[in-house]
């Protein structure tokens, strides 16, 4: 549809004095616009032209659908509208009835959508597309005179719509709970680890230190004087051994 549109528009472009006295400068900027998609340039462009030549046939189609494709469909109406008759008597009221009608499917009035499409194929019967688009919109029409199966089905598909984004938003929160119960077990074990490290560390570092045991006062002079008594003992024994010696050589002496 897109496509047919741009088309369509080169065409009115080209044969601008066929369908009044526009001018031409306006309308071939919009064009332009038109099609880097800015549309908002466009309308403005092609409202000049409308001001200069408010019977310009190719301003107002190609400002209807520079509405359209900025998904305003009323506005793309009214001027599809204005046009329908000007354009079906210089060979392009197929086009005008074809872009008129899938404006009417997209504000789901299948009623209009129907005449649309009928008005564009008694002016191009070999059309596939105005076809399709015909049988679209008649049996959406059938589906709501039979008790709005058309909506419903609307209805049911933006459910199940709906139900497909919970579903993934509680799968996407039960995986980020996962994850997070994760994170926390592995910052515990982290933690655990740390303290188990921090004290090996501090063994370690006892045992390299040589740090021995403190011991009471009481107990230290308990120590020192069995040391000196030890000293004594000794001492004494030393002096003993001297004395024995002493006399020895005295005897050996006098004798």
């Amino acid at each position: 549809m897109c496509r047919r549109l741009i088309i369509l528009m080169l065409i009115i472009a080209a044969a601008v004095p066929a369908f009044g006295q526009t001018d031409r400068k306006e309308v071939r900027q919009g064009n332009r616009e038109f099609k880097k998609e800015a549309f908002q340039d466009a309308e403005i462009a092609y409202k000049k032209a409308l001001l200069k030549d408010s019977l310009s046939n190719a301003a107002s189609f190609n400002l209807g659908n520079t509405y359209y494709r900025m998904e305003n469909y009323s506005e793309a109406d009214r001027y599809y509208a204005a046009v329908s008759d000007s354009l079906d008597h210089a060979g392009h009221g197929a086009e005008s009835y074809f872009n008129q009608g899938d404006s009417f499917l997209k504000q789901r009035n299948w009623q209009a959508a129907v005449e649309a499409f009928k008005n564009s194929l008694r002016r191009n019967p070999d059309d596939m597309d105005a076809k399709s688009n015909l049988a679209y919109a008649q049996k959406m029409l059938e589906n709501e005179q039979q008790g709005g199966g058309g909506q419903n089905q609307d209805q049911n598909q933006n459910q199940d719509q709906n139900q497909d984004r919970q579903n993934q938003d509680q799968n996407n929160d039960q995986n980020q709970d996962n994850q997070d119960q994760q994170d926390q077990n592995q910052d515990q074990n982290q933690d655990n680890n740390d303290q188990n490290q921090d004290q090996q560390d501090q063994q370690n570092q006892q045992g390299q230190s040589g740090e021995q045991p403190k011991i009471s006062p009481q107990a230290a002079q308990q120590m020192l004087q069995a040391i000196q008594e030890q000293e004594k003992q000794t001492q004494d024994k030393v002096n003993k051994e001297k004395a024995l010696k002493a006399k020895s050589k005295q005897k050996d002496k006098n004798w």
